[in-house]
């Protein structure tokens, strides 16, 4: 059996959707204000921030995952994989979008996914700032809950390749040198780009297109389900499966997919 049981679906699901209550009780009453920054990157030249948030949040989530289902796997960023023969696995951000967190943005969220014989089933982006978060149901459909209300998340399938909203970072991953050789693309990207947040908005039918650099699978694994449960598509910029994580475009339908494909090709071997 390759796909997830409706029992197990329903099962994971609650336990997805009371997660968010209890990591932001966590920290506001406990870790709001109190952060402290490290570098983790071993070249000084390199900034790959990490606070002591992120790991109380990930050994926060370690544990009532382990509490829960104690046979299954974890992949966290900020800690060593927990292995397992189950054919459940986690993976978790803690913090995505540390940079932001530092400096007070309200973008950055939690992200926790649910995979199945290593293919990410269920998603969890949770933003505690504002107060709301995305989730994909056991019915395979992805919502948006504000005020413990459910709305239903679908992408903008109409929408034309000339009418598209683009959000993209390359976030000092992709050099000028390389930008130059997709002048078309980049003067197309004239919407902001903020993390798992531009994703999400994606899926609300508010983006047409986000092209992001150099995810990590603890990044990408948690959207995947948002995005296709939403009716998006997702791939790597060479078309692969997005699993892999690295370089990301999501798109609301196939036809602006493949030509943001077509114009990503002179980079997308980088």
């Amino acid at each position: 059996m390759n796909e997830i049981s409706k029992k197990d679906q329903l099962v994971y699901f609650n336990f997805l959707n009371s997660l968010p209550k209890k990591i932001n009780k966590l920290y506001f009453s406990k870790l709001k204000g109190k952060f402290k920054l490290n570098n983790k990157s071993k070249k000084k030249s390199n900034f790959d921030p990490v606070t002591n948030i992120d790991r109380s949040l990930e050994l926060f989530l370690r544990s009532e995952i382990s509490k829960k289902f104690p046979n299954d796997g974890i992949i966290g960023e900020e800690f060593k994989v927990k292995k397992t023969k189950s054919s459940f696995s986690w993976t978790i951000d803690p913090i995505d979008g540390t940079r932001s967190f530092i400096i007070g943005s309200p973008t950055w969220s939690n992200l926790v996914s649910v995979n199945y014989k290593n293919t990410p089933t269920l998603g969890l982006v949770n933003f505690p700032m504002l107060k709301k978060y995305y989730i994909t149901g056991a019915n395979r459909s992805s919502y948006l809950v504000e005020k413990n209300k459910f709305k239903k998340l679908t992408v903008l399938k109409s929408t034309s390749f000339n009418n598209a909203k683009m959000a993209g970072s390359f976030f000092g991953w992709l050099s000028l040198k390389r930008q130059l050789k997709i002048p078309k693309l980049i003067n197309l990207m004239r919407y902001p780009c903020s993390d798992a947040l531009s994703y999400c908005q994606l899926c609300e039918g508010k983006l047409d297109v986000v092209i992001q650099c150099s995810n990590k699978i603890w990044d990408i694994h948690p959207m995947i389900p948002l995005i296709k449960n939403a009716g998006g598509y997702i791939t790597t910029w060479n078309n692969k499966d997005p699993k892999i994580a690295g370089n990301i475009v999501v798109s609301s339908n196939v036809k602006i997919h493949k030509k943001v494909l077509k114009m990503l090709q002179p980079v997308s071997k980088y």
